[in-house]
């Protein structure tokens, strides 16, 4: 049987996603500093033109400005220290609290005064944020952004189009970090560079909150003690094959599915525009990378929260399929009565 044009971007992103293993089992940090630099740029700014042309998934014109100094707020707290700006306990928190109660909000709200109601009742309440701290202020903008959305955003395709390959996609996702945890886990098989070392720090907090979390790891009494533990050990070197493999292929499948998604089909001055902001970013991270982290956060961030109506509606969809499946079945079951 003749396969379609999804089924065959489904097939090259199974290869992508195994590619995107190997290269994170090898070298993981290097690997994430790469794709992150490089590819991370192209993919904030491409996508950002992208749901801007899809009215960012919310019901109303201004909907998104809301969300767009949401980010802005986001990148002023991350460099507060050098603009010497102080920002209340638990600020960062609040703001992504507000953004994904925000953005369910805005997707499924049409009424101007029930929306802003609802907004309004969002921000009073963000203070129970303090209870997410770190799985707002960390793991959403990282590993569930790259790894679990990218997932659902996957799954949803793959039920709308019903495609094998889709659904078959979403299981080698799921299976891939078991698999690098268990092929070869005693083997460092590129240690990681001072280069490496150094870059990385910007960083590591997402490698200490994982190891604490999951793994039970006792507190090192210095920081230096951490460095040793997420760059020497076995353990962190098997929690950064994940995260790396999680970044490496969030980017390889957003852009294997250019001819689906058609984000490159923007007026030619937004092309150029996105093309020389690339260069300019990869050129700074390539000189600076810590100043790339920093000038680009803005931008890093506002990929992430513009992109939660989008990752709503994933929800949305594989909810309402799987819903509809359910009561397909029942109604079979009860003679269509």
């Amino acid at each position: 049987m003749a396969l379609n044009k999804t089924e065959k971007v489904d097939i090259l992103n199974i290869g992508l996603m195994l590619l995107a293993a190997v290269i994170a089992m090898v070298m993981p940090f290097e690997t994430f500093l790469f794709v992150y630099a490089v590819l991370g740029p192209l993919h904030y700014l491409t996508e950002i033109s992208w749901l801007h042309d899809k009215q960012y998934f919310v019901k109303g014109k201004y909907d998104s400005v809301i969300l767009v100094i949401a980010a802005a707020l986001l990148a002023l707290f991350e460099i507060r220290e050098q603009l010497s700006i102080t920002f209340p306990i638990g600020f960062n928190a609040n703001i992504v609290f507000v953004a994904l109660l925000g953005s369910v909000i805005f997707f499924f709200v049409q009424n101007n005064f029930l929306k802003w109601a609802g907004i309004a009742l969002v921000i009073l309440t963000s203070q129970v944020s303090s209870n997410f701290n770190l799985f707002l202020t960390l793991f959403i903008p990282t590993i569930i952004h790259v790894y679990v959305f990218t997932m659902l955003f996957m799954l949803y395709g793959a039920l709308k189009s019903k495609s094998r390959f889709g659904l078959l996609s979403v299981f080698i996702l799921l299976l891939c970090p078991i698999l690098l945890f268990t092929i070869f886990p005693n083997t460092a098989f590129y240690p990681i560079s001072e280069y490496g070392i150094k870059n990385y720090q910007n960083f590591k907090y997402l490698n200490i909150l994982s190891l604490t979390t999951f793994f039970d790891q006792p507190l090192p009494d210095s920081m230096d003690g951490w460095s040793n533990i997420i760059f020497h050990t076995k353990t962190g070197i098997l929690v950064m094959r994940v995260i790396a493999f999680a970044y490496t292929y969030h980017y390889f499948n957003w852009f294997s599915k250019t001819s689906l998604i058609q984000w490159h089909k923007v007026p030619k001055w937004r092309f150029v525009a996105v093309i020389l902001i690339w260069i300019a970013g990869a050129a700074l991270y390539m000189i600076d990378y810590t100043a790339g982290y920093k000038w680009l956060y803005f931008l890093a961030f506002l990929h992430v929260i513009l992109e939660f109506p989008l990752n709503i509606m994933s929800i949305s969809g594989i909810v309402g399929h799987l819903k509809g499946k359910v009561m397909k079945t029942a109604t079979v079951r009860t003679g269509g009565k």
